[in-house]
């Protein structure tokens, strides 16, 4: 009967079709992209003039020299001995009070976060009571009541109040790190060494220009007064969406000193959590979970941004959890707390406010079983709540919730009625941007050539396998769809940032199933290409200012002297002159920046003060500095920063006929001091 029985014929559709076609075009698709990565770093010459980051090379040798013993002795696992390593190292270059503070502040929110997230661990605890906590405050920022005293008392209560719960998960989170680490050792011990040197940014007082500049306006205000003036007259940005610069400005109020480098390394902490879960939620292994933390601590902007105060790395954690959450079970709790943390995005900035309210509609449709008419209303009003402060007062007391953005459409008075853009990132949309992005940067970005890492390239091909898999699919063609959009609107790297990095589980996890058993061996070279592009990733990793921060033993003042002398002469200002403080004090060059550190008393003539910037060009054309003296004078300017070689004639004589006298000086700026008005001679 065998042999009467007719073949069976496969026509050319079923094998195509068949599991090992499949796989064999996944694999393809897989190594392809790091294929293109190599072959445009030979065609783009992307290593020209590249030398290799020999402190990170230092830092990992000293972390695993250091951490042997803790290893051996201790009977401990490397992960955790390189993590007590980071730790260790991060209050001594970026002091132990404002550490200290952070993880006060950290503490509370945890306990805040656990009135609503009951079962969940910490990280989720914390970062929903974060998003709850700045968003009240957000509504209390004209209040004199951001004092010391009143952050402590309330901390304490929070901390008296949850401290049973707070405990409890303390032990939890215990108990699961020596799980999650037990599950893959040496895959966590590189990801917690990668992730170390990712936080490295955090040894750094704060030196970047938009952060001297606008970032410390609102943490300084809070600090000095007790309160944040909002008042766009004198700061462009003084109503702009406030959430990061609120989290950073609790522990800053809390120490009395600034507190971003433990900031950042709790954000790199919050953010790396909410990846680890996301790629578990995907699918992955614990394994692959911690390769996607090391592939996301090895991009040079995640370095970059641990360095400074921009929103992109807070994005990064908000939306991580955002959508760790949409992925649980559906229940009311969850729903309320994804709220929280949308708010959060809202208040960030506009781009995150985008990526949030693209994602809602697809998390939404996740948790549809819990969303009776009862929980929509409270989570609509919870994302009010956290979301809507800075927007409301800027509606109210400028007439434009978006100032200084979209003024052609509000036509605020505190800014010229057109819209704000910046034509250096508008270089173009096609097809090929992903190539230009990772091969041409400096037209996106202020950095050099491979800033942005290899990932757009190297796992192009596994971007589409995400899309091609069930379980990776609907989540893998949302972030490329809102990469597009934004890039389509603004080819700027920065701003899209947070959703490569949420988009890597699902990567990952594609990663895995098209390359079951070499997968690693896939990933490692991207890893290492990205670490090596880390000084590329900003000017102070190019500058190597990490070797700086060692070689100074985390004191701040060398470091301002080389890198930003006007930190350095404001601290000899306040340190002069204390309580006797007179007068606003004016940055007199059209380059900036804005001493935002004075808080209220904070001036300047670059367009952050656009009423003051038009003033200032009126008045240089009076050559005999009647004009400016006029306008020193209304501002109640006591206090003068300036740089003697960008002095014009009119500036000079209206600062001699006041009897100016320079008082100290730092490097290439100055400060003068102009004498009380009834003393002017």
């Amino acid at each position: 009967m065998r042999a009467m029985s007719p073949p069976r014929v496969q026509g050319p559709s079923h094998a195509l079709s068949s599991p090992r076609v499949r796989t064999a075009a996944g694999r393809v698709l897989a190594w392809s992209g790091l294929a293109a990565t190599i072959t445009g770093a030979v065609v783009h010459d992307l290593f020209e003039g590249w030398r290799p980051p020999r402190t990170l090379a230092i830092l990992v040798v000293a972390g695993l020299l250091l951490a042997w013993p803790l290893r051996r002795f201790a009977r401990c696992s490397w992960a955790s001995a390189i993590a007590l390593y980071w730790c260790a190292l991060l209050p001594v270059f970026a002091d132990p009070l404002p550490v200290a503070a952070t993880l006060l502040a950290a503490a509370a929110a945890t306990a805040l976060g656990g009135t609503l997230l009951r079962d969940e661990d910490l990280a989720a605890r914390c970062i929903a009571g974060t998003a709850l906590a700045a968003g009240v405050l957000g509504w209390l920022m004209p209040l004199p009541i951001h004092l010391r005293w009143i952050y402590l008392a309330a901390c304490a209560a929070l901390l008296a109040w949850q401290w049973r719960p707070l405990w409890s998960g303390l032990r939890s989170a215990r108990v699961a790190w020596t799980d999650s680490v037990a599950t893959a050792p040496l895959s966590a011990a590189f990801a917690v060494m990668l992730l170390g040197l990712a936080g490295t940014g955090g040894w750094l007082p704060t030196l970047q220009h938009d952060d001297i500049g606008y970032h410390l306006y609102l943490p300084w205000s809070l600090m000095l007064d007790g309160r944040h003036p909002l008042d766009p007259e004198y700061h462009a940005w003084a109503l702009a969406p406030w959430f990061a610069d609120v989290v950073q400005a609790v522990p800053q109020v809390l120490a009395g000193a600034e507190a971003r480098g433990a900031v950042n390394a709790l954000w790199l902490a919050l953010a790396a959590s909410g990846l680890w879960r996301l790629c578990l939620a995907l699918g992955g292994d614990a394994r692959a979970a911690w390769w996607t933390v090391a592939a996301w601590a090895s991009l040079p902007l995640t370095a970059a941004l641990a360095g400074g105060m921009q929103t992109e790395l807070p994005t990064t954690a908000l939306l991580a959890w955002l959508v760790v959450l949409g992925h649980r079970p559906a229940s009311m709790r969850g729903v309320l707390a994804m709220a929280l943390l949308a708010g959060a995005l809202v208040a960030t900035k506009l781009a995150a406010a985008a990526m949030a309210l693209a994602l809602l509609p697809w998390l939404a449709w996740r948790q549809r079983a819990a969303l009776g008419p009862a929980t929509v209303a409270v989570a609509m009003a919870l994302m009010a709540l956290v979301g809507g402060a800075s927007y409301a007062f800027a509606a109210v007391i400028a007439g434009n919730p978006l100032l200084p953005l979209a003024n052609g459409m509000f036509g605020s008075p505190y800014f010229p009625a057109e819209d704000f853009s910046d034509p250096r990132w508008q270089a173009g949309f096609d097809a090929a941007l992903p190539w230009h992005l990772t091969f041409d940067t400096a037209r996106y970005l202020e950095a050099d050539a491979g800033a942005g890492g290899v990932v757009l390239v190297a796992l192009a091909g596994t971007w589409l396998l995400a899309i091609a898999m069930r379980r990776t699919r609907a989540f893998a063609l949302l972030t490329l769809a809102l990469m597009a959009g934004l890039l389509a609107t603004s080819q700027y790297l920065r701003y899209v940032y947070p959703l490569l990095a949420l988009a890597l589980p699902a990567l990952v996890v594609a990663t895995t199933r098209a390359e079951p058993r070499h997968w690693m061996l896939l990933l490692a070279p991207v890893i290492v290409l990205n670490l090596a592009l880390q000084p590329r990733g900003h000017w102070m990793l190019g500058a190597n200012v990490v070797k700086h921060a060692l070689s100074a033993r985390g004191a701040d003042a060398p470091l301002y002297e080389t890198f930003a002398p006007e930190r350095q002469l404001a601290a000899i200002m306040r340190e002069t002159m204390g309580a006797d403080a007179r007068g606003n004090v004016l940055m007199l060059s059209d380059f900036g920046p804005m001493p935002a550190e004075f808080g209220r008393r904070a001036r300047t003539i670059i367009w952050y003060d656009p009423s003051l910037a038009a003033r200032a060009a009126t008045a240089d054309r009076d050559a005999s500095g009647e004009a400016w003296i006029q306008l020193l004078r209304d501002e109640g300017i006591g206090e003068v920063m300036l740089r003697p070689d960008e002095l014009s004639p009119p500036r000079r004589a209206a600062l001699e006929r006041l009897d100016a006298r320079p008082r100290a000086a730092v490097g290439r700026v100055e400060w003068w001091q102009l004498p009380p008005a009834g003393d002017t001679p």
